[in-house]
């Protein structure tokens, strides 16, 4: 079995004023950390961009290792950089494990519990969901079967729709991981994880 991981990285960072798949912890990029993070456990990743695309990419070290596709509909919302990252997925792939770049706390160990949960699971089961306590987080992993669903939802919709359609096929594993639940979505939430607050643009 193989998986593909996708990193959703195409919003705008409005509240954060600077792009947070470039912010740093623990030396590396949100989007570096991650795609090596999903890279130990998926067979290839990829990542979907949209807004500042060009100075991401040029920002990376690990970019050589990520396919990258760009979703000019970006405003949109997430749904639509999650079906932009599904429709370039391989079709050898068995399933995806996705995440969004403002989670970079998960670790290795974790990303690799749920890959290995989701290669074990039986035929009845579609969804591999991390948990904290009764808190679920990222990144999910979704069998191959249920990528047409999420291509087929509306514009106003919401990949949980998808999810909840089949709760009763979900694994839901609980992991001793606060980095499946840490949205770095605003400075001051960067600067609880970190220590330090952002560059603002430009510097």
């Amino acid at each position: 079995m193989s998986l593909t991981g996708i990193i959703l990285a195409a919003g705008e960072s409005r509240r954060m004023g600077t792009p947070k798949a470039l912010l740093e912890l623990d030396g590396e990029t949100f989007l570096d950390r991650l795609i090596l993070t999903l890279g130990g456990s998926c067979s290839s990743v990829i990542v979907v961009l949209g807004s500042e695309a060009q100075k991401i990419r040029a920002g990376l070290r690990s970019a050589d290792q990520a396919t990258f596709v760009n979703n000019v509909d970006y405003e949109r919302g997430q749904l639509s950089s999650l079906q932009c990252g599904l429709a370039a997925v391989p079709s050898e792939a068995d399933g995806v494990m996705f995440t969004l770049v403002d989670h970079p706390g998960v670790l290795p160990s974790t990303v690799a519990r749920i890959a290995r949960r989701f290669h074990e699971r039986t035929p009845q089961e579609s969804l591999v969901i991390p948990c904290r306590g009764r808190k679920r987080g990222h990144p999910v992993c979704v069998a191959r079967e249920l990528i047409p669903e999420f291509l087929a939802l509306p514009s106003d919709a919401q990949a949980r729709d998808v999810i909840h359609r089949h709760r009763e096929h979900a694994v839901y594993m609980d992991v001793e991981d606060n980095g499946i639940l840490d949205d770095v979505d605003d400075p001051e939430t960067y600067q609880r994880l970190t220590g330090r607050a952002p560059l603002p643009e430009g510097e």
